[in-house]
């Protein structure tokens, strides 16, 4: 338990960590990942390239010291987080690795003694967010194994099919390769992918959107192959260069809260990019719902560089021509002239009610943008869920 003297010492650390924390966690995962090399393969290492995966833990850590009087405001996320940890199969002595590391992290970059009280504040505050973290996951873990035809941790599975759907863009079909029964996710879900990377020699996991409704047969995940400065991304393009019908793969359970609240509710769905892929399971599952009412309205608004780049077009399109509640309007960037961005405003209101759920994917700047743009319109921030595309970090919601 936390004293009132040991938050104090935390509180007083916000200032280093707002202005040094992203260095203070690069050098973190520096020294962890050298010294427990088997990490690397828990560890998404396009992101240790990027600066992706310390920049998303020193925002965790500094909304952590912020709220360290009241780390409850914190919840929802840290439940997402749990969630994200249990899809990469992160079980409890992971936390004690990771705790030692952060420690010894914290006192060589501020040049303090192990035995400082600033330390020791720390590992008890890295104590009770690790109990917290560690309970919350056990549940989901047990939660998992519960579900017909249900797992957690890693499961073999076989590459059946591969869809090339545009230039950068393929859908890879995953089945079982014990042939045995598949859980009824829900539309909106992800799963882990965990691949042998030549280049590294090692594997490494990535999470994927499914991008289509359940079928009890197999998981679909619509892949972009990724570059960083002329670098590949290490998961996408082993998936797209390497990976061939009968090879196989490590995956994890669906897992994820992005998934529609209310079907009988005006629902509306908002993309951009590679952000459709769990759009397209979204309207797939609530086309498939059956209904004792007038089926209510369906939005489809995706934003795209041009038809050559529109992924999962042809589904799209066969919904929409198949269930005539489903309405959709397609951007094509390029066509904006004058360095012109998307907004609402092109959008015809009948689209847009005020009493709909809206549902938002693609990457950051978007979201914000979008999001901001229904706030604005009236539209409650409860009506609105989004995913992002990118690493997270622990920030308060």
């Amino acid at each position: 338990m936390l004293t009132t003297h040991q938050k104090h010492l935390i509180q007083q650390t916000t200032p280093v960590l707002k202005t040094n924390g992203q260095a203070l966690t690069d050098y973190f995962y520096q020294r962890m990942l050298s010294q427990v090399p088997e990490l690397k393969e828990t560890f998404n290492m396009g992101h240790q390239r990027d600066g992706k995966q310390a920049k998303a833990l020193a925002n965790a850590v500094l909304a952590y010291a912020e709220n360290i009087e009241d780390p409850s405001v914190l919840l929802p996320v840290i439940n997402m987080i749990c969630q994200r940890h249990v899809s990469l199969a992160i079980q409890a002595p992971d936390y004690a690795i990771v705790g030692e590391h952060l420690l010894h992290s914290i006192s060589e970059v501020l040049s303090l003694s192990m035995e400082d009280e600033l330390i020791d504040a720390w590992a008890a505050a890295y104590q009770q967010l690790a109990a917290l973290m560690i309970d919350t996951e056990k549940r989901m873990y047990a939660q998992l194994k519960q579900e017909q035809g249900g797992w957690s941790g890693w499961r073999e599975f076989t590459l059946v099919k591969k869809v090339v759907e545009t230039a950068n863009v393929s859908s890879l079909y995953l089945a079982p390769t014990d042939a045995l029964a598949l859980p009824t996710y829900r539309p909106g879900q992800y799963i882990s992918v965990r691949v042998q990377v030549p280049s590294l020699g090692y594997k490494q996991p990535r999470q994927y959107s499914l991008s289509t409704a359940p079928n009890g047969q197999f998981f679909r995940i619509t892949v972009k192959e990724e570059a960083l400065a002329q670098a590949p991304g290490y998961v996408s393009s082993t998936l797209h260069q390497q990976m061939q019908v009968g090879d196989r793969v490590e995956v994890s359970a669906p897992m994820g809260d992005f998934s529609v609240k209310d079907a009988t509710k005006h629902n509306v769905f908002i993309s951009a990019g590679i952000g459709i892929t769990p759009m397209v399971a979204l309207l797939e599952g609530l086309t498939q719902m059956p209904t004792s009412q007038p089926p209510a309205a369906i939005s489809f608004i995706h934003v795209t560089q041009d038809a050559a780049h529109y992924t999962l077009r042809e589904e799209v399109t066969r919904l929409a021509e198949h269930h005539s509640r489903v309405k959709t309007l397609i951007h094509y960037s390029q066509a904006l002239t004058g360095g012109a961005r998307f907004t609402l405003e092109s959008v015809p209101p009948s689209l847009l009610t005020d009493d709909a759920d809206y549902y938002l994917c693609g990457p950051a700047g978007f979201i914000q943008t979008v999001s901001d743009d229904l706030l604005k319109r009236g539209i409650s921030p409860h009506q609105i869920s989004h995913e992002v595309f990118s690493t997270g970090g622990l920030t308060p919601s």
